[in-house]
């Protein structure tokens, strides 16, 4: 529905009351004539009064955004355990960092990319920040095999130095350029590719997937910070605000 006809649906509502206090029923339009009356209303709102549509539509919104956020909320604080706690997720940073900052990510992304560059500086300077990695490969057969192969490198101690390269990789990530990556890190290539077709991997990735699902994060990136879904890339201002807001939060 377009946002003008939900604006005149929310107007005719607002006339209702006033219409059932009539001794006689209100009259019953044809489509031509509902048509015709729709057409009067949006000259008149967009013509005549432009700034009711704009605040009316910017109500709108607003709502929407605060049940959204609502949901999201209460979304995240049912699996926190989950989010925060699952052992198969890898970590950086600090592992006793006071706050945890969750991201789910794909290879692919390109905000993803532009969001890794933002993280790597606040990580190298905040020392106090635990930071979990959620495979979320949505972008194709590359995402997943990139994922796969990243899940697999942490048998072998480099998923740090992997994850890195290949989100600061500048060519399209591919089964040969995610290999070329892998080795020029150091991986056993050979090792890699088997591990990463294990039923583990496999399970770890679409236990990203239900989450991801089941607290509404529909796209990448997307983070969780404190009982807070963030979906989009963070500028480093709003990542520092948000870890900020959950250590206030706790000396409460």
């Amino acid at each position: 529905m377009s946002t003008f006809k939900v604006l005149l649906a929310a107007l005719t509502v607002g006339f209702m009351p006033s219409l059932s206090l009539a001794a006689e029923p209100a009259p019953v339009f044809n489509d031509a004539q509902k048509a015709a009356i729709e057409a009067t209303v949006r000259d008149l709102l967009t013509k005549k009064e432009p700034e009711i549509v704009m605040q009316a539509a910017q109500t709108l919104q607003e709502k929407a955004e605060k049940e959204q956020a609502a949901k999201g909320k209460e979304a995240v604080s049912q699996n926190l355990d989950r989010i925060f706690k699952d052992a198969n997720s890898p970590v950086g940073g600090n592992p006793k960092g006071d706050v945890t900052v969750v991201e789910f990510f794909d290879y692919s992304c390109g905000y993803c990319k532009m969001a890794q560059e933002v993280l790597k500086k606040y990580m190298a300077e905040e020392k106090n920040v635990r930071f979990v990695y959620k495979e979320l490969p949505i972008l194709g057969d590359a995402s997943i095999y990139a994922s796969k192969a990243a899940l697999a490198s942490v048998a072998q101690g480099k998923y740090i130095a992997f994850h890195e390269a290949m989100m600061e990789a500048k060519e399209r990530l591919t089964e040969d350029s995610i290999k070329k990556i892998a080795k020029d890190v150091g991986l056993d290539v050979v090792k890699l590719t088997k591990d990463m077709e294990s039923d583990k991997i496999k399970t770890m990735i679409k236990a990203n997937q239900d989450l991801a699902a089941d607290i509404g994060a529909r796209g990448t990136p997307a983070f969780v910070i404190g009982e807070k879904l963030y979906p989009g890339a963070l500028s480093p201002e709003q990542l520092k605000e948000a870890v900020d807001e959950v250590r206030k939060a706790k000396k409460k």
